[in-house]
This record gives structure tokens, C-alpha cells and sequence, in this order.
């Protein structure tokens, strides 16, 4: 029965810690303003072109498929 109460005492106390952990990160997090937004809105459109781009090098990775790939992003 002891090692049952101090096994449970132990994962609360982490379970706790981790909480306190995340709310304090929380409430240090500034509000994002406008140009905030902006720039994290263009960084994700990047990381979404660079994995589309490399998910299409992968299904194309012969020369003639990496020259069309070429031509065709130099036409958007």
C-alpha cells in the first residue's frame, strides 16, 4: 500500500511540475502583432513549398522529370 501512495505522490509531483512548466511558458508568450503574423504566415507558405517541392524532386527523380519540374514552377 506505501509504494502505491508514493508511485502516485511521484506521478502527480511530475504532472504537476510539467503544468507548471507549460503555464508559465504560456503566460511569457507575447501577443503577436500584425507584422508577427505576417511573417509566420510567409514562413509557413515556405516550409509548404520547400516539402512540396521536395515530395515532387522524390516522384521525379529521373533528369527529364526535374527539368519539367523546372519549367513548371517558372511559369507561377
Amino acid at each position: 500500500m506505501v509504494h502505491l501512495v508514493l508511485a502516485a505522490t511521484a506521478v502527480v509531483s511530475i504532472v504537476t511540475v510539467a503544468v507548471t512548466v507549460l503555464v508559465g511558458r504560456q503566460r511569457r508568450r507575447m501577443d503577436s502583432g500584425p507584422d508577427a503574423r505576417r511573417i509566420e504566415t510567409a514562413a509557413s507558405r515556405g516550409v509548404r513549398d520547400a516539402r512540396r517541392q521536395a515530395h515532387a524532386q522524390q516522384h521525379f527523380n529521373d533528369a527529364g522529370g526535374l527539368s519539367a519540374l523546372r519549367d513548371r514552377d517558372s511559369r507561377s
